[in-house]
């Protein structure tokens, strides 16, 4: 179920996924509210792009950290590559 950010009080959130269009990010709550996750989306900048570098709005989707493996595998059976962060 998607929640504000005081439900997680001082938790550690992961960054699970970044949700780049509308549909994408409504689809993906769809699966963690279903799978029954607790999870925060937040907007937030990311640089895309290949050729012609910009900064864009993309929905970040956050879970606790001991929810991140369960749903990670959970986002992989739905189609979803979850988020790795780069070395």
């Amino acid at each position: 179920m998607r929640r504000e950010p005081e439900f997680f009080g001082k938790q550690e959130l992961i960054l699970i996924y970044i949700a780049k269009r509308l549909k994408e990010a409504l689809r993906l709550e769809k699966v963690l509210s279903d799978a029954g996750f607790d999870y925060l989306v937040e907007p937030d900048k990311y640089s895309g792009g290949i050729i012609f570098r910009s900064e864009r709005i993309g929905a970040f989707f956050y879970v606790a950290e001991a929810a991140q493996t369960a749903a990670r595998e959970r986002m992989l059976g739905a189609g979803f590559a979850p988020y790795r962060p780069e070395p």
